[in-house]
């Protein structure tokens, strides 16, 4: 698939799932030894061109979840690279246990992939929000976490994760009309975060969906005279420590910003790191409450949790601010 500008635009339109099916069928087309698994949701992950183009290749298992897992750990050790894919609590809630064992303790090659992760079922409700799936997959040993930034990088994803050898987990979050964060092609390494923008005052770590809005926060901090370093840290696990020691060594505060529960996401990964030193900046952790919400419109949810750009720039001023009197 090749990667300029107009296509960003048209993924960035098509939305997470459509590009995740159209990135699955470019990685198919090249390696044989792709597989793509469901639960009864091949459409709504973008999968139907796929399951057309190679139906020998495609499995719907049916709601049954933990039954996917299971399955795909059995083609994984016949030497396939099987990605499997469902809403977020159902693949890691549902299937956790599977997922420990056949992925985790075997570290068998299989990609699990949530797709609408965060809130962005929107009117499904809690019942389909994926709010903690990050922590849980985290807190597995061997698994591989990544969580990409636009449509753009799902396509840089998805073929990383085809020359993986490994058990991974891939966490799809926004919808249609996703925001643009790459326009163009460039580097993607598993592991290495990637510096947006440069900054001398703070540092701003963000995952998903949250790395456009940290983006466009950053513009509004510089009317505050407050110059942020924007860091897309894609990969939850294994993190990039390179790119905190930098951050700790120059910035007066670390931010944290993600479509997911305070508890156990991309903030809590930094913080486990981060404690065993002394002297550092104070941290601000942004992200869903500790709480289950209220069903509504997508975007309505992320005003509400202050995950736009606007209130994101609110809370780190009065962040900053706070400590300044401390």
């Amino acid at each position: 698939m090749e990667i300029n500008s107009k296509n960003a635009q048209l993924w960035s339109r098509f939305g997470s799932r459509a590009v995740f099916g159209q990135a699955m069928l470019a990685a198919g087309e090249k390696n044989e030894k792709i597989m793509a698994l469901s639960g009864d949701l091949g459409n709504s992950s973008g999968l139907a061109r796929f399951q057309q183009t190679f139906p020998e290749r495609y499995l719907n298992v049916g709601i049954a979840e933990q039954n996917m897992i299971g399955i795909a750990a059995g083609l994984a050790k016949e030497g396939f690279n099987v990605f499997a894919t469902s809403f977020a609590p159902f693949i890691t809630l549902r299937a956790g246990e599977q997922i420990r064992m056949n992925l985790g303790y075997m570290k068998l090659n299989v990609k699990a992939v949530s797709i609408g992760s965060g809130v962005s079922m929107s009117f499904l409700g809690n019942s389909h929000y994926g709010i903690e799936d990050a922590a849980i997959m985290r807190a597995i040993p061997n698994i591989t976490v990544v969580c990409p930034a636009d449509c753009v990088e799902i396509v840089k994803v998805v073929h990383a994760a085809s020359e993986f050898d490994g058990p991974m987990y891939i966490r799809l979050t926004g919808a249609v009309n996703n925001p643009c964060v790459y326009a163009e092609d460039y580097d993607f390494v598993i592991g290495k975060s990637i510096t947006l923008k440069e900054g001398k005052d703070i540092t701003i770590f963000a995952h998903g969906t949250m790395v456009f809005e940290s983006l466009e926060a950053a513009k509004i901090l510089e009317d505050q005279n407050i110059s942020a370093t924007v860091i897309n840290m894609h990969t939850l696990k294994p993190l990039d420590y390179n790119a905190i020691d930098k951050a700790l060594s120059t910035s007066k505060a670390i931010v944290t910003v993600e479509e997911h529960s305070v508890i156990g996401g991309l903030g809590s990964a930094i913080s486990e790191y981060t404690s065993q030193f002394s002297n550092n900046p104070a941290q601000l952790t942004l992200g869903l409450p500790d709480k289950f919400g209220k069903t509504a419109e997508y975007g309505y949810l992320l005003d509400k949790y202050r995950l736009v750009s606007n209130k994101i720039a609110i809370d780190i001023v009065e962040f900053i601010n706070e400590r300044a009197k401390s």
